[in-house]
């Protein structure tokens, strides 16, 4: 009778494993099938089918391009820089912006729950459980959740799908981890969607975009402030001794 027991659990428990490895199944398979198609040149030379589809279909086309962008982010699949651009170019920065950041934050929270299903419990468990600098360590950033998802998020030197997976394995609530993306990656997000907004005159004078400008100091140095004041909580707590909420 016990072995009868344990035969479920364990299936139970491989198969908590397997959206995590349905990700990274499609995300190799994408890694090498899907390049050519998501890439600068490809929205180059379907530009004009983009804009005449979006002109006489704009809500299948917000819709479709919101399903796309998160199949992108959710699946880890190339080409989200590419897609952040489209969103401008298709739709303007302001309106380009809110479907980027909803398709990335969509997408983050995909992959957010199942690194959390499949990994994020058990590993949070040890972590808690863990003493010395490790356990330390995670309950430094447990008592600093907002400022540290807020960092990540900012920083454009923490790779995204980095910090998709982070959360994950420290127990951080759900929905503070969908707020934190969401206005985390906005201002990274307007400055990509900006520069597709403005593709059609780069289009039209054969360049390509520089997708180097979030690194020019008139785009960081305003990043790295905001990223400096969600600092600034874990330095008055430090002076006050008060509780993240």
């Amino acid at each position: 009778m016990s072995n009868m027991t344990q035969i479920p659990e364990t299936k139970s428990g491989a198969a908590r494993y397997l959206p995590m490895i349905a990700i990274l199944i499609v995300a190799v398979i994408g890694a090498f099938t899907l390049r050519d198609y998501l890439s600068f040149d490809a929205l180059r030379d379907n530009r004009e089918a983009l804009v005449a589809f979006r002109d006489s279909n704009y809500l299948i086309a917000v819709i479709g391009f919101l399903a796309i962008y998160t199949a992108i982010v959710g699946f880890s699949l190339p080409g989200a820089t590419i897609a952040t651009l489209t969103g401008g170019f298709m739709f303007g920065t302001a309106f380009g912006t809110v479907f980027n950041v909803t398709g990335a934050t969509l997408g983050a929270t995909l992959i957010f729950l199942a690194a959390r299903y499949g990994f994020g419990e058990k590993l949070g468990a040890k972590l808690e459980q863990s003493k010395g600098p490790v356990k330390r360590i995670k309950d430094g950033i447990d008592e600093n959740q907002w400022s540290m998802l807020f960092i990540i998020r900012l920083v454009p030197a923490v790779p995204f799908f980095i910090a998709n997976l982070i959360p994950a394995f420290l127990e951080v609530p759900l929905h503070r981890y969908v707020i934190s993306t969401f206005f985390g990656i906005m201002p990274g997000t307007l400055v990509y969607t900006s520069v597709g907004a403005g593709l059609g005159e780069v289009f039209a004078r054969g360049e390509t975009p520089n997708l180097g400008i979030i690194f020019e100091p008139h785009v960081l140095l305003p990043i790295l402030g905001l990223s400096a004041l969600a600092l600034l909580p874990i330095i008055i707590k430090a002076v006050t001794g008060k509780k993240d909420i």
